[in-house]
């Protein structure tokens, strides 16, 4: 009951509205002033979360782990993946957590894109980050290791694979 003011306002669907609406004001602000690094960095921000979700889509059904909230209050955590039923079950598909996926890929991009301007840009961005991949948590959505799997490979992805030069 202690997150329930920070469950709410980071709830699934708010962090997901988030991480979408960063590239969209930031190509919209790129194309209102003009600014082509802008609009590049959103176009960039948009291919990494494609690119991730790809990753996720096929991660999910693969490991098939149980979520937290889908195994009862006396149940065994030691082990959580499943071996039998259907893999595409949402509640099959802890592993790796979307929304850390996505919220690193695009604060990986505007980070490598800006923070060497602007040190508060990388700050912000990874703090947002973090706090989407944290909001999983007391909502028992994901265990520790979903979301920071999901924050590394959303680095590596956008690091490695979108901005590999």
């Amino acid at each position: 009951t202690a997150f329930n003011g920070f469950n709410h306002a980071l709830s699934g669907t708010a962090t997901s509205a988030a991480i979408l609406a960063a590239p969209l004001a930031l190509y919209g602000t790129g194309l209102i002033r003009k600014d082509s690094r802008m609009t590049k960095t959103a176009l960039f921000a948009g291919e990494a979360v494609a690119d991730v979700e790809i990753v996720t889509a096929a991660l999910k059904p693969a490991v098939a782990r149980w979520r937290p909230s889908s195994l009862g209050p006396n149940a065994n955590f030691a082990d959580t993946f499943s071996e039998g039923g259907s893999r595409f079950s949402p509640a099959h598909n802890s592993f790796p957590s979307g929304h850390s996926i996505a919220a690193f890929a695009v604060a990986t991009v505007v980070s490598r894109r800006y923070g060497r301007q602007h040190r508060w840009v990388s700050i912000l961005a990874g703090g947002a980050a973090a706090a989407i991949g944290f909001s999983r948590l007391p909502l028992s959505a994901h265990y520790t290791s979903d979301v920071f799997v999901g924050a590394v490979l959303g680095y590596s992805i956008s690091r490695f694979v979108v901005l590999h030069n």
